[in-house]
């Protein structure tokens, strides 16, 4: 049976696969918007498991989450984090047709070689794989971005952040770290 990610996903014909594979498939990532937290890349963060690096701030998956009605506990909530990622594996079928199948299944994928679509019924399998890569070298905050050949990428801020995690940043990666300011909080005058 053909791997659901495999080197043609989404490369429906010949001039596509000849510009991923012969152009853009090993070109730096500049990402200039996601959620990453400043703090986790100063530090490079190691993570003690799958859900901490996947769905512990993750509001895109929070929101899947909440759509099928998963209990607010599983999802920002105190519930531990095996059972978190299990509420996560029942949500990640019904995201079909949206991108958070395909990023599950792709960084499932390139980052921990497993070739198995997250269900309830690989959930088990899945969480103990992941968190036994992620207990080897180079499986940190920066590491992963390494692994992802990123060059540049712009964290969402807060506008009065004092920007420290940034410098030290800015000290210790061979990669570029910039704020993007998410004024978010600001927009609603009456809070």
């Amino acid at each position: 049976m053909k791997s659901f990610i495999h080197d043609n996903f989404l490369l429906e014909n010949k001039t596509a696969q000849e510009l991923y594979h012969d152009v853009a498939r090993n070109l730096p990532i500049i990402d200039y918007h996601n959620h990453l937290p400043p703090a986790d890349i100063a530090r490079d963060r190691s993570f003690r498991n799958i859900t901490e690096a996947w769905i512990e701030g993750d509001h895109y998956k929070w929101r899947a989450m909440r759509t099928v009605g998963i209990d607010e506990h599983f999802i920002t909530g105190s519930a531990d984090s095996e059972s978190k990622f299990k509420k996560w594996s029942l949500t990640a079928p019904a995201t079909i047709r949206n991108p958070l199948f395909h990023w599950t299944a792709l960084e499932l994928k390139r980052y921990f070689d497993i070739d198995e679509l997250l269900s309830p019924d690989s959930a088990s399998n899945i969480y103990k794989s992941c968190n036994e890569a992620l207990a080897s070298d180079g499986m940190t905050a920066r590491g992963l971005l390494r692994m992802m050949n990123v060059n540049l990428l712009c964290t969402t801020d807060d506008p009065a952040d004092d920007l420290r995690h940034h410098q030290r940043i800015h000290e210790a990666c061979d990669f570029r770290v910039l704020p993007a300011f998410r004024p978010d909080r600001y927009i609603d005058l009456s809070r």
